[in-house]
């Protein structure tokens, strides 16, 4: 097979320097050293290549929505919620398209090749499952992205929300979720589950439910998530993202209940950036950070993974495709600073995100879609610590970015020297 780009010289995250040839849009090669003709051959001696980004969670269907129709003042949850009521009216179908293209060409830029998007599905005209199964066809070629069925007003609280879920799912949408704490009440929210993950195993789908996003101790629908995906052998198929009040649950419940996800094959995905905004509204002192039990639950042997959530929406007036960002947030609340725990948070922007989604050919193996990042970073560390340039970009076996490698210098009155001090 002929190969159409050599990239040479690249430190792969885990170490080792290696020639990656790419052809037909597979990886052919990944050696320390390819001697071989190729249609393009580019150089990044040190730099380090990485398989893609990957966003397990986040609302496409409200980003860059920001200020439309007004901006949330008070930084909560509920007034995104609140907001969000007021901005679905005035959604239209190119609107939702036109923001949900700019945001993928923010993240093919950035790397960021694999999204999972929760679309609320409680507007009764489905615009943003249409839109955005419309986008997921414009992007296939460089981006793979996941439509979760979201009733984000409660699938009971919401008048039509059982039957639009439904109706999405026909429409192509490809994960099914909920969101039991929002319910009207906790038995809602335990019924809620267990109707969602009925649903899911009928359809042979995924499962990934917004549960317990709340500060109070007693949201426990992730123990109702685990017996269910237990119960209907969803083993690996079943995800519980946000899960923050876990922050505030008893200690000794916690020791039941982390065994309970591990054993149900349960994955959980943390979301640093917004829930340190959005959690701990309440309180006044000391202060919840609103982040759910990340180093314990790796101890405990369960696929946690970081998700960036919200961009410039009623909910996070920041924010960009920047997974480390994300994964720099998430160290700093998780404490996750011992040199193989900021390796491990890299991970969970990249491998163990793409477990979650359960991503086929991904990697960077012989045989895997030939589809990486090229950073100017040594390594994962110094990535996270710097979220450098990307310098290369491949989609697919297709350069899709890529950007002139810069030296800057600094010059310093009584020094000769001249030296780039980024890396100290």
């Amino acid at each position: 097979m002929a190969i159409d780009l050599l990239v040479r010289g690249v430190t792969l995250p885990t170490g080792g320097r290696v020639d990656i040839a790419v052809g037909e849009g597979k990886i052919l090669g990944v050696e320390p050293a390819i001697d071989a003709e190729a249609g393009e051959i580019l150089d990044y001696s040190g730099c380090l290549v990485s398989p893609p980004f990957v966003d397990p969670h986040f609302h496409m269907d409200a980003t860059l929505s920001h200020g439309i129709p007004r901006v949330n003042r008070s930084g909560t949850l509920l007034e995104g919620i609140q907001l969000w009521g007021e901005l679905k009216p005035l959604l239209t179908h190119e609107a939702v398209r036109q923001r949900a293209l700019s945001y993928c060409d923010w993240a093919a830029a950035m790397g960021l090749l694999a999204i999972r998007t929760h679309v609320d599905v409680c507007d009764d005209r489905l615009i943003g499952i249409e839109a955005l199964s419309q986008v997921r066809s414009e992007v296939r070629g460089y981006i793979d992205l996941q439509l979760v069925a979201f009733p984000q007003d409660g699938l009971y609280r919401s008048p039509n929300a059982r039957d639009n879920l439904l109706r999405a799912l026909d429409i192509g949408a490809d994960v099914v979720g909920g969101i039991p704490h929002f319910e009207r009440t906790m038995e809602e929210g335990r019924r809620s589950v267990s109707d969602l993950c009925g649903i899911a195993s009928e359809r042979g789908l995924m499962v990934d439910m917004h549960c317990d996003e709340t500060d109070d101790p007693l949201s426990r629908h992730i123990e109702q998530l685990a017996c269910e995906s237990q119960r209907l052998g969803m083993h690996g198929m079943v995800t519980g993202s946000h899960l923050t009040s876990m922050h505030s649950m008893d200690n000794y419940y916690v020791s039941k209940l982390l065994p309970m996800i591990r054993e149900a094959g349960v994955s959980v995905i943390s979301n640093p950036l917004v829930n340190i905004i959005v959690q701990g509204q309440h309180d006044s002192y000391p202060k919840r950070r609103g982040l759910t039990r990340v180093p314990e639950m790796i101890k405990e042997g369960i696929l946690v993974g970081w998700g960036q959530d919200c961009v410039l929406d009623p909910w996070y007036s920041l924010g960009s495709a920047e997974m480390l960002d994300v994964a720099l947030m998430g160290l700093h609340l998780a404490q996750m600073t011992s040199e193989s725990d900021m390796r491990k948070c890299f991970d969970m922007v990249t491998t163990e995100n793409a477990k979650i989604m359960r991503l086929d050919d991904y990697g960077l193996e012989v045989g895997a879609s030939a589809s990486f990042v090229v950073l100017d970073a040594a390594d994962p560390v110094e990535a996270i610590r710097l979220r450098p340039d990307r310098l290369l970009v491949v989609a697919k076996g297709k350069i899709i970015a890529r950007r002139q490698r810069v030296r800057s210098e600094l010059r310093i009155p009584g020094r000769p020297e001249s030296v780039d001090r980024r890396r100290g």
